[in-house]
């Protein structure tokens, strides 16, 4: 995979990728070359057909603390037009991570403040350790969570939304579980052990058939239950029914065999 100087993308030969934000010098803040690096790790990823799904990690003591010091004392002496060209390569990285249609899983500890929190909802799903701090902290700085904004409220709804970007209040892994933005908590000492256990679980299911469920899901989650909509799931059932690895899964579940796609716990390195 690529070289970067940002971020790592680090393939397992069980069949997914590792995506680290590695400015743990910086605690893995945001500059411009990293919003590019990710847009371009991101897009190889999406491009590869071996690959079931990414995680999304940061290197170092936390997830990530934001908008990076220096890159925003350089957006301050920006004209509008300049800004709004930022803004359009961050809306790339978010909609770009939205839009992939492998799973993705982030994974995050410590710090995960301003942008970084726009990560996180643009993701799937998310494990967190208890001691992470979470932080909607723009207003904090005179700005607004925009470009992040969409993700967040699918992610926590628009009420905790309302809260947390107009008070900039920091929140805990607990309260992040009961909003719905993390999935699963757990001691940071525990987080290899438990995200291997995401991983098993993960790696029980059809790539395909995870691939569709994400398209399924993108038009339906906001949709009318118009008659449209109903042909569209009947359509996408029945595609799936007929598909290579429909057919091996119903036919390993009667015979009562592991699908093709499952490797042995034994065999796993």
């Amino acid at each position: 995979m690529n070289d970067f100087d940002t971020v790592e993308l680090v393939s397992d030969p069980r069949g997914f990728a590792t995506l680290w934000l590695s400015r743990e010098d910086k605690h893995n803040a945001f500059n411009a070359q990293m919003i590019r690096e990710l847009i371009m790790a991101i897009a190889q990823v999406g491009d590869d057909p071996s690959l079931r799904f990414l995680i999304l990690r940061g290197r170092g003591k936390h997830f990530s603390a934001g908008a990076d010091l220096a890159w925003m004392q350089a957006s301050a002496n920006l004209d509008f037009n300049t800004n709004l060209d930022d803004a359009r390569e961050l809306a790339e990285l978010m909609y770009g991570l939205a839009r992939l249609k492998l799973p993705t899983l982030a994974v995050v500890h410590g710090a995960a403040f301003g942008g970084a929190l726009g990560l996180i909802s643009a993701c799937d799903m998310a494990l967190g350790t208890e001691d992470a701090q979470l932080c909607l902290s723009e207003v904090r700085i005179g700005l607004v969570p925009a470009v992040i904004s969409p993700f967040v409220v699918k992610a926590i709804g628009e009420r905790a939304t309302r809260r947390y970007a107009l008070t900039a209040e920091r929140f805990d892994a607990h309260e992040a579980r009961t909003l719905g933005l993390f999935a699963d908590t757990c001691p940071r000492e525990a987080l290899e052990q438990r995200l291997e256990g995401w991983i098993d679980t993960l790696l029980l299911n059809s790539p395909q058939a995870m691939r569709a469920c994400k398209d399924l899901l993108r038009e339906v989650e906001s949709a009318d239950l118009t008659p449209a909509l109903r042909r569209h799931c009947e359509n996408a059932i029945a595609r799936v029914r007929v598909s290579l690895q429909g057919q091996e899964g119903l036919r390993a579940f009667l015979e009562k065999r592991r699908p093709d796609w499952q490797t042995p716990a034994e065999a796993r390195p």
